[in-house]
């Protein structure tokens, strides 16, 4: 799976409480919501292939 670089926008809609807890814990975790966004898709993708192998 590729990390390269970055030339695509996913919009997504979510609640308003959701999104600011979501910020405020990232960044309690000095982290940014997108990274762990990016983070969670790239680990799916990589939990779906296993699971599709099987």
């Amino acid at each position: 799976m590729s990390t390269g670089k970055k030339d695509s926008t996913l919009l997504i809609k979510i609640n308003g409480d959701e999104k600011r807890a979501f910020i405020e814990l990232c960044e309690q975790s000095d982290t940014s919501a997108s990274r762990e966004i990016r983070r969670f898709i790239r680990e799916y993708l990589v939990a779906e292939a296993k699971n599709s192998k099987k």
